[in-house]
């Protein structure tokens, strides 16, 4: 059971008119925006998390245990004192900021879980933009952990149903999404999801992160034909950085590539930020279990991608990757991408077409 642990975390509708254009917010650069953070139950299956602009004077702070992700009986392996929480500016099921906002959806890896990149995610609603991340329980972390096999689960699909539901949301969400600026976003697995569903016309755009072309055929030949950003750390050894470069030259152009030093597998989520800068690896040795991963030093060393040396501290490559990703969104929601500033605190490899 311990080997899939390590192993999952390390590799990590219609829309109805969105009303005159004079009540859409722009986007901002300035990440100024309180922010709001609910979770929704999108069907019978799937939960997925929402970031949005709040009302002037949200000012709350929101913190998620990644153990509350694993089944119970993992849980209860799991007994030190290593951090395992994430804390972030966001405000629990605070009122929705006035005005229509473009909408993100964001794709989660395999072992990863709805509320992995919040040091991303709860930025991008501070500039402006609704982001929505479903559950994909067919590949989550609870589920890598037991090999179970959700039939109920089609991550594209469900991703889709997300934007629905915001949408369709009359109560809270629907009369702030501008359903005529919508992007994605994948991590990892999450970047075939993407793929897929970026071939929905409503979607504008999409950001792969760490992923390659995962089902898209070896030339690329379903990649949606729409503006693509496509970012790949230097030291993946999950997914080494030639796969997401081979993706970059098969997709559409307008497409930019980024090549960030020091950036690991994990350096897209937040799971470094555990067990003291390694990740859930740490977790697992406050909790005595040095042992079996000891008996598994492969799955160890996928386990700490991106988390320890030779990847750059997260808190150093974060602010890089973020930025980029929201000067890239917003440039997009204006009607023309653009490559985004080049960040002076790490070295980047630019590649456009």
């Amino acid at each position: 059971m311990f080997r899939r642990i390590v192993v999952a975390v390390a590799l990590g509708g219609v829309a109805v008119s969105c009303g005159p254009r004079e009540s859409v917010e722009p986007v901002t650069q300035g990440g100024d925006r309180p922010v709001g953070v609910a979770t929704i139950q999108v069907n019978d299956y799937i939960q997925a998390e929402v970031w949005y602009p709040a009302v002037p004077g949200s000012e709350g702070s929101e913190t998620y245990d990644v153990k509350t992700f694993t089944p119970y009986l993992v849980q209860t392996m799991l007994t030190g004192d290593a951090p395992s929480t994430y804390t972030y500016a966001a405000t629990r099921d605070a009122e929705p900021a006035s005005g229509k906002f473009p909408v993100v959806l964001f794709s989660h890896g395999f072992g990863g879980f709805r509320t992995q990149s919040t040091f991303l995610t709860a930025h991008l609603a501070s500039q402006g933009m609704i982001v929505v991340s479903p559950d994909h329980p067919s590949r989550d972390l609870a589920a890598a952990l037991t090999g179970a096999s959700f039939e109920t689960d089609d991550p594209q699909v469900h991703l889709l149903e997300s934007l629905d539901f915001l949408v369709n949301d009359a109560e809270r969400f629907g009369p702030h999404v501008d359903a005529s600026r919508i992007a994605a976003i994948g991590h990892s697995a999450g970047g075939g999801t993407i793929l897929a569903a970026s071939l929905d016309e409503r979607i504008d755009g999409y950001v792969s992160m760490a992923s390659g072309l995962l089902g898209a055929g070896s030339g690329g030949e379903s990649l949606p034909n729409k503006p693509s950003f496509f970012i790949s750390g230097s030291v993946d050894g999950v997914v080494p950085p030639e796969r997401t470069l081979n993706a970059f030259e098969a997709a559409a152009s307008p497409s930019l590539y980024w090549n960030i030093e020091g950036v690991g597998h994990n350096g897209f989520d937040d799971l470094c930020t555990f067990g003291n800068g390694l990740g859930i690896i740490g977790v697992a040795m406050a909790s005595g279990l040095d042992r079996l991963l000891e008996m598994q030093p492969q799955m160890r060393a996928l386990g700490e991608d991106g988390c320890v040396a030779p990847a750059r501290p997260v808190g150093e490559t974060f602010p890089a990757i973020r930025d980029a990703v929201a000067e890239w969104l917003a440039s997009l929601f204006a009607g023309a991408p653009a490559p985004p500033s080049i960040p002076t605190s790490v070295s980047v490899d630019v590649k456009s077409k």
